[in-house]
């Protein structure tokens, strides 16, 4: 069973669902009506990590399942953590300064790589 892994993909929704409350509630903060998607710093930047979490999951939930299933469940789960702490930090720095997202990005990178690469290295290996 893959229990430990679902819990993380559980937690990673969560942390989805935190950064698309906090969308709104920066527009509500900064006066960004609907459907506007610009017009204050706070917000477009609060809308990018949004925006670029969505970007990764697709990248990171089926490589996450993927190593859980090619390698192990404890191993995608502890991988997968690392993500999600790098997402927060990338959360925590972007929230402060565009310039301040690269140490959470090199993190969530470097995890969803490890995923990925791990999965298909697990993969060719029972192909050979």
């Amino acid at each position: 069973m893959y229990h430990l892994t679902a819990l993380v993909t559980l937690l990673a929704i969560l942390f989805y669902f935190f950064i698309t409350i906090n969308v709104s509630r920066s527009r509500t903060k900064t006066g960004v009506k609907v459907p506007a998607m610009s017009g204050h710093p706070d917000f477009e930047r609060a809308f990018r990590i949004q925006m670029n979490t969505l970007e990764w999951m697709p990248i990171f939930l089926p490589s996450l399942w993927l190593f859980a299933i090619y390698i192990n469940d404890a191993g995608a789960a502890t991988i997968g953590t690392v993500w999600i702490v790098g997402r927060i930090v990338y959360f925590i720095g972007y929230s402060k300064a565009a310039a301040k997202r690269g140490p959470g990005f090199f993190i969530q990178g470097i995890a969803a790589i490890v995923l990925w690469a791990g999965t298909l290295g697990a993969l060719v290996l029972r192909l050979v």
